[in-house]
């Protein structure tokens, strides 16, 4: 069974109410095991605070020592963890920060097979040893090879959208879309659709940085020299990517239905419409690592923290997509691992044989 570890993030947000929400359901517990990175005693706190279901936690000193059929809990800290529902606080920071770095460490170890991350928050978990706009760029200088790069996706259902640039000012992106950089957007996810989506020949819709896809230069001109370039390049290399198309006129008619996936070229352009159509239940994925990592796509939510009013819908999809996920990179390994044998050569010259043994060829 796929061991889930799942980090607790900010103690002041919505994190502990929608995990115990969550595991409420003890079917979840059959789907896979939980392993929590945490405190039981923060865990109590919320759940009393909110008077939710209660939910029995098995302590365990080790990712190693989770048990089949219970709600696993690692925890970070013997030191009591001041909860302030709302309130970003450098205690919640910490917290935040201690769960997560265990996580990853069982991770890299393998006592864990997928992360599901709690939301942080992004300003008061910045330290000495965290000092990145969020957990992506988190993991993938924890697990990216010297040449992989990560790629944001959010995703729910046949909705998939994907980032170009993540979290940097507005005033930033426009530098920061390149042509390598859109390039390799479609190359990760383009494989990320076929490794951990199961789809065979996924297309991508690329949207322009300009409104009204820059109108032949009159509103822009990064669409006529940038992006068209790089999608023609990819095209050329047997990539099925098209645009750019204008991403207001792409999502308000339904066009998106189209496609597998959206590449979108900064953070507000796709996540906007990506919440607005599915808020409840879309997942954040992490793409273009060896891991998988997955995590409901809000944020900590301060405002109705400790009110007893979040979903825990868009959570429990991201311990599901996190399993599918899993099993799909496996399937799509042991489908790639063995391929068909060539069976001849091009006729003419020297090789016009048979790469067959005589019993083979019989």
């Amino acid at each position: 069974m796929i061991k889930v570890g799942i980090t607790h993030g900010d103690i002041n947000g919505i994190g502990y109410e929608v995990i115990l929400k969550a595991f409420s359901d003890i079917r979840m517990a059959e789907l896979c095991i939980p392993v929590i990175y945490g405190s039981s005693k923060v865990a109590a706190y919320h759940r009393k605070a909110l008077n939710l279901q209660p939910v029995m936690f098995n302590q365990i000193s080790s990712a190693k020592n989770a048990e089949v059929n219970k709600i696993n809990i690692v925890n970070i800290s013997n030191e009591e963890i001041k909860v302030e529902f709302g309130k970003s606080t450098k205690i919640a920071g910490d917290a935040a920060y201690a769960a997560l770095e265990r996580a990853t460490a069982d991770l890299a170890e393998g006592l864990i097979d997928v992360l599901v991350t709690a939301p942080i928050n992004k300003d008061n978990i910045q330290q000495d040893n965290f000092h990145f706009p969020g957990h992506t760029e988190y993991l993938e200088q924890k697990f990216g090879a010297e040449s992989a790069k990560s790629l944001m996706i959010l995703a729910k259902d046949n909705l998939r959208v994907a980032l170009v640039t993540g979290h940097m000012p507005l005033s930033d992106v426009p530098k920061a879309v390149t042509k390598e950089k859109i390039t390799d957007a479609i190359k990760i996810f383009t494989e990320s659709l076929q490794k951990d989506f199961s789809i065979g020949k996924p297309r991508v819709a690329v949207l322009s940085l300009n409104p009204h896809a820059g109108e032949n230069g009159l509103l822009g001109t990064e669409e006529q020299e940038i992006i068209t370039p790089a999608i023609r390049e990819m095209s050329d290399a047997g990539y099925l990517c098209f645009g750019p198309f204008a991403a207001d006129g792409f999502f308000g008619s339904g066009n998106f239905n189209s496609y597998d996936g959206i590449l979108a070229m900064y953070h507000d352009q796709g996540l906007a419409p990506f919440k607005t159509i599915a808020m409840e239940e879309g997942v954040n994925f992490t793409a273009g690592l060896p891991i998988v990592r997955t995590s409901p796509a809000h944020g900590t939510a301060y405002s109705i923290a400790g009110k007893n009013e979040a979903s825990e819908e868009s959570f429990r999809s991201a311990i599901y997509m996190a399993i599918d996920t899993f099993r799909n990179r496996k399937d799509y390994e042991t489908a790639h691992a063995n391929p068909l044998r060539k069976l001849y050569f091009e006729r003419g010259g020297d090789n016009e044989v048979l790469d067959l043994t005589k019993e083979e060829q019989e």
